[in-house]
Formats: C-alpha cells, structure tokens, sequence
C-alpha cells in the first residue's frame, strides 16, 4: 500500500518556491506605495501653488485689499481656505475662497500636525536656495529629507 502525501523535498521545494517570489514582489510592492505618495505630493504641491496664484491674480485685478508694503501673497495658506471679501463687489458682501481644504503633505510622518503644518512656506522675500518664513506664504515644500524616486529631494519639488 503507498503512503499518500508530500515528501520533505516536494515541502522543502514549495516554500522555496514561495519565498523566491515573495522577495520579488516585496519590493515591488514598496515601490508602488512610493510612486503613490510622491503622485500625491505632486498633486498637493500643484493644488496649493495655483491657489496661491490665484489670490495673487486677485489681488492685482483689486479684488482683495492689501496693505502698502505687502507683496500681495497670503499671511497664511489658511486664508485661502477662509476666504477673503471681495471689494469689486462690496453690496452682495461676497467672498472668494481659493481652498476647500488645505492638503496634507504625504510624505509627511508627523501625525500630531495641522494640515498647514506639515509644510515647509517659503516668504515672497526669501531666497529660493534658503526658503524662509515671513510676513506671507509665496510657495510651499515638503519638510521630508528624503530624496524621491527620480534622485531630487523632496523639499526641492
């Protein structure tokens, strides 16, 4: 009568077999997660830099009032999800909003941040090779130190 089962080596072979393919799509895996964060970074940069453009198109169209002296940016990117009144039109006491939501940068690990927190604001008088921060919000940049898939460090997207 033959004994029915697997032998050690058929056994042996098949968690060979499995750990062979799991190292292979482990990183792949990993991969997909990074392409993923950095598309999200791409679109959150994009969405705040033309929110940002678009409050500094209305202030030169008059629509907002700003100080003499002012650059005409924002103080803070949550004035664009505030909204600011529109002057051209004082009667109907209308605002303009630029944001629903300020987005979150992804690859940011700092659970305990606001959503405005988690970036780095670069100031209209700062230098582009040193943002700082200032009197208003010219531009945004991930606070990672990490470097991205393409060899440039996130905080230089």
């Amino acid at each position: 009568m033959k004994a029915k089962g697997f032998t050690l080596v058929e056994l042996i072979m098949t968690v060979a077999i499995i750990g062979l393919l799991s190292s292979v799509v482990l990183p792949l895996a990993e991969l997909s997660v990074q392409r993923n964060k950095e598309q999200d970074l791409r679109l959150a940069l994009r969405e705040i830099r033309e929110a940002l453009d678009t409050y500094k198109k209305a202030v030169d169209e008059g629509r907002i009032k700003v100080s003499a002296g002012m650059s005409g940016y924002p103080e803070s990117l949550q004035t664009l999800v505030d909204g600011v009144s529109d002057i051209k039109n004082p009667t109907s006491n209308s605002m303009i909003y630029f944001l629903r939501r300020i987005p979150r940068d992804p690859m940011s690990t700092e659970q305990f941040k606001t959503n405005e927190e988690t970036w780095g604001k670069r100031s209209f008088e700062s230098s582009a090779e040193d943002p700082q921060e200032g009197k208003d919000v010219y531009d945004v940049y991930s606070l990672s130190p990490d470097t991205g898939l393409n060899g440039v460090a996130y905080n230089k997207w």
